[in-house]
């Protein structure tokens, strides 16, 4: 029983050994990794910046059941590519149209929104949700009206 104990208590320090030997952070990061360190650093800030021509468009009053329209236009203020990934009304009455490609750093492009007023009388705001690659991911903008009821 001691015999095993023995051979226990050594097989333990034997693998604690091993296994604790560790050496410096330093042998452990190469000059490769601090050169994708650097590199990964030098992106930081280097994102697109959304500028929007207007945060709220407001049709005033329109007749329940009118479809409008109305384009923001966005400019990346930043330093790389802005890609708007998807484009989403707050309810399915409101249909953006954002642009395919990237804009460029210092170029803009139209973003086409629909409104169709059928069945939503009353004063109506909707919001806009791009999901973008900016800083925080994501850039809104609304659009709102005064929707005058249908005769019935």
């Amino acid at each position: 029983m001691i015999r095993k104990s023995v051979s226990l208590f050594v097989l333990s320090l034997a693998v604690l050994s091993t296994a604790c030997k560790q050496g410096s952070a330093a042998d452990k990061i190469t000059d490769a990794d601090m050169k994708t360190i650097e590199a990964e650093k030098a992106l930081i800030g280097k994102l697109p910046i959304v500028e929007l021509d207007k945060e709220i468009h407001d049709f005033g009053t329109i007749k329940e059941g009118d479809v409008v329209e109305t384009e923001f236009i966005v400019k990346n203020t930043g330093e790389s590519d802005l890609i708007i990934a998807d484009a989403k009304g707050s309810c399915g009455c409101t249909v953006p149209q954002p642009p395919k490609d990237p804009i460029k750093p210092g170029d803009s492009a139209p973003i086409k929104v629909s409104f169709d007023s059928k069945n939503k009388p009353g004063e109506q705001e909707k919001t806009v949700t791009l999901t973008t690659n900016t800083a925080n991911g994501h850039e809104t903008f609304k659009i709102k009206a005064n929707v005058t009821p249908a005769a019935k």
